[in-house]
């Protein structure tokens, strides 16, 4: 009999060029790296002396940055503003591999930026630059066209929801109902607190904190997270609840029942994209075959990894399955 490391194993072979469609916010995140060796004489905070700047891929963008990362072929829809950011922002994913052939380009609107300014790799703090404005009657309809278009050739479809505008409630629904029609497996990393956004959604993965929201009581132990748990599922009218709960792994909600699946994080270095991570592997996991339980189990390997390394980065299929090794 074929051992469940084996199957995994098996399933992890079959990520190379499965095609995932990937809408949602895009966004530039920018980092800061230099020292401190003073405080301000204006203020009592540290003065950091910069040394140097990256960018790397956050939100919609990092999902598909680890789709491509794990071998799969994604197709990202987004928006983006006609300014710097939105051209570095194109750049860093041509020079990925990513299509950009379905990023909208709009010059009233800014690139979102989150910039981290770090000391001693330390972060001392963050600044947003953002628009939030939900779409527009002309670009959601042109957003629904771009998703239309690309619904026959995908295996799956994730929702990355960074309440900057573009997956308002309206066109959510409009995505996920007919992801329903097509039978196509849909996953959402949720922002808004009222889950019945995602109707009918296959899957949502809140972390601890979304879920207690979403669910309008704090998750506090075990019990309360699956009484939370339990509610957004019936409620949300989810096929799955995945609600990751860092150091304490996940706990996969369906229909009537749960389970519990332990870390496997050696080292928990920054969390920063892990989400990104999860709803990536998961919906490719399933794109190749797993059951969502398998796949909550290769995400969740996916997700270990990912932590043990510094801001948004991605996990390679042979990190996988080397993690998959050491655990049997």
């Amino acid at each position: 009999m074929t051992s469940r490391t084996d199957q995994l194993t098996q399933i992890v072979d079959r990520f190379s060029g499965q095609p995932i469609l990937v809408v949602g916010d895009l966004i530039l995140d920018q980092f800061v790296w230099g020292r401190v060796k003073r405080i301000s004489p204006e203020a009592p905070v540290p003065v950091v002396e910069v040394t140097r700047e990256t960018v790397h891929l956050g939100g919609a963008a990092n999902v598909a940055a680890n789709l491509a990362a794990l071998g799969a072929q994604p197709i990202l829809v987004g928006l983006l503003g006609r300014d710097e950011a939105g051209r570095q922002l194109i750049e860093e994913l041509e020079n990925q591999g990513i299509a950009t052939d379905s990023v909208v380009q709009d010059e009233n609107r800014m690139t979102t930026i989150k910039t981290r300014i770090l000391a001693h790799q330390q972060q001392v703090c963050r600044t947003d630059r953002e628009s939030t404005v939900p779409l527009d009657g002309a670009l959601r309809e042109r957003f629904a066209k771009l998703c239309a278009s690309c619904f026959e050739q995908v295996k799956g479809v994730i929702l990355s929801d960074y309440s900057k505008g573009v997956l308002h409630a309206p066109l959510v629904q409009d995505l996920v109902k007919e992801c329903r029609q097509q039978e196509k497996f849909v996953a959402v990393d949720p922002k808004l607190d009222d889950f019945s956004a995602y109707h009918g959604a296959s899957v949502i993965t809140p972390n601890m904190d979304e879920a207690g929201r979403a669910s309008g009581a704090e998750i506090v132990d075990e019990p309360s997270l699956v009484q939370a748990g339990q509610h957004l599922l019936a409620t949300a009218g989810l096929d799955y609840l995945l609600v990751t709960r860092g150091e304490e792994g996940m706990t996969l909600f369906e229909s009537d029942s749960f389970s519990h699946i332990p870390t496997v994080a050696r080292e928990v270095f920054d969390v920063t994209g892990a989400g990104d991570t999860v709803v990536a592997s998961l919906t490719l996991a399933v794109a190749a075959g797993a059951s969502v339980r398998q796949a909550a189990i290769l995400a969740n390997h996916a997700a270990g990894i990912v932590i043990g390394k510094l801001g948004t980065a991605a996990v390679t299929p042979e990190e996988i399955l080397a993690s998959l090794g050491d655990e049997g």
